[in-house]
């Protein structure tokens, strides 16, 4: 039986890395892009100098691995960064930037891979958003709005992808401890220090988020989000009016507006 093939962009470090550590110990191929090597370099990754805002260097990589492995099964479009302030402080530089990364790399993952996908037959594209793209978190509108849209294009793709035997999920972490604050941005004084005091009190680090991803994707789960206490305000932003939600927002928002509930 042929082994799993996958590939992760931002796949150097973080909740990328951990997702293929996850993946080798089921014995799959695994391929990591990123703009940087691997700070833990793993036994048997592929790695690809790849920047996800260039649409040409991610159909190189798919080209790479439909000629050294045949095609690949389990694409996760999973590079991103965060940025924090109040809508007037942040600059349109900063708007451009995390638009690039985190919803146009995303964007070109799908378009690079999805003709191989549907050639094959099978596949599934796995798009890392955050919890901050289904829950209003003040102070974090660039960040909302970036991963607010890696959900929606995964809900488009989810439709019309499936007529061709290539499945979607898109993954909603809140924080855990990972290392998402090193590429940060921010107008909000010393947000790095909240940022980590956040990820620090997590349950979850990005080994128990990758372990959580993969059990859903086997179970082909479109909605994938590993932290409880998120769905449950997910839930409750669903069904409770507006008004009721928002007291529930701001009841456990912290100081800078960022509570928990994003990655």
């Amino acid at each position: 039986m042929q082994s799993l093939r996958v590939f992760i962009t931002g796949g150097a470090s973080g909740l990328g890395h951990a997702l293929a550590k996850a993946c080798l110990a089921r014995g799959a191929r695994v391929c990591i892009a990123d703009i940087s090597e691997p700070a833990e370099p793993l036994d048997g990754v592929l790695y690809l100098p790849c920047d996800v805002t260039e649409l040409a260097q991610l159909e190189a990589a798919c080209d790479t691995l439909s000629q050294r492995w045949g095609g690949v099964d389990w694409v996760f479009n999973n590079a991103g960064v965060a940025q924090v302030g109040p809508i007037e402080t942040v600059s349109m530089d900063d708007w451009h930037w995390i638009i690039q990364i985190n919803l146009l790399g995303v964007v070109r993952g799908c378009k690079a891979f999805t003709p191989m996908l549907k050639r094959q037959g099978h596949g599934h594209i796995i798009n890392v958003a955050s919890m901050a793209g289904l829950l209003d978190v003040a102070n974090m509108s660039s960040y909302n709005a970036t991963k607010a849209a890696v959900v929606s294009l995964s809900e488009t793709l989810h439709n019309e992808l499936a007529p061709h035997g290539v499945g979607v999920s898109v993954v909603c972490p809140s924080f855990f401890r990972t290392n998402l604050g090193q590429a940060m941005r921010s107008t909000i004084p010393n947000m790095d220090k909240s940022l980590d005091k956040l990820m620090q009190k997590s349950p979850l680090n990005a080994d128990d988020v990758a372990a959580l991803v993969l059990r859903a994707v086997d179970r082909k789960q479109f909605y994938i989000l590993p932290h409880a206490p998120a769905r449950r305000l997910w839930l409750a932003k669903r069904l409770l009016p507006r008004n009721w939600y928002v007291r529930l927002v701001r009841k456990g928002g912290k100081p800078g507006g960022i509570k928990k509930a994003s990655r």
